[in-house]
């Protein structure tokens, strides 16, 4: 049974009556509206101060969720459409390149990020493939002391 996670507010569901994801009957979540649903293979308990970021099948930032300001500096406007390995200075972007190849989740990456204000950031970062025909990503942002 497909597992969803909202990105905005990280309320977790399972697809029981199939009416999770996008589809026209229930595209946004049943908690908060967002419009995004991001099904994973199976539940996924992110850290309080987990930021999520949505990305399309080319890695552009689509949607930010709760957390990514915090985390970043970043307003949602600033990363929209951008790649997230450059929008964040990605220390390193060879986990998002095979998860868009090869439809894998890397789970706790051991990364840093560059905030707005130009400071490194440590952060485990977790990253999710898309299992619609979008091809997207989610990147889960975790901070972790240095």
């Amino acid at each position: 049974m497909p597992h969803y996670i909202c990105p905005r507010c990280k309320e977790r569901s399972v697809d029981i009556d199939g009416r999770e994801g996008f589809s026209t009957d229930s595209p946004a979540c049943r908690h908060c509206g967002f419009g995004f649903l991001f099904e994973l293979l199976d539940d996924y308990y992110p850290a309080q101060a987990t930021g999520f970021i949505v990305c399309d099948q080319d890695a552009r930032v689509l949607a930010t969720g709760r957390g990514v300001f915090e985390l970043t500096g970043f307003m949602e406007e600033e990363l929209m459409g951008r790649d997230v390995v450059e929008a964040l200075h990605l220390s390193n972007g060879e986990p998002v390149q095979v998860v868009r190849e090869w439809g894998v989740r890397k789970l706790g990456q051991e990364l840093a990020i560059k905030t707005r204000a130009g400071l490194d950031k440590a952060v485990t970062a977790d990253f999710f493939p898309a299992y619609d025909d979008d091809g997207g990503l989610l990147v889960a942002l975790t901070p972790r002391a240095s």
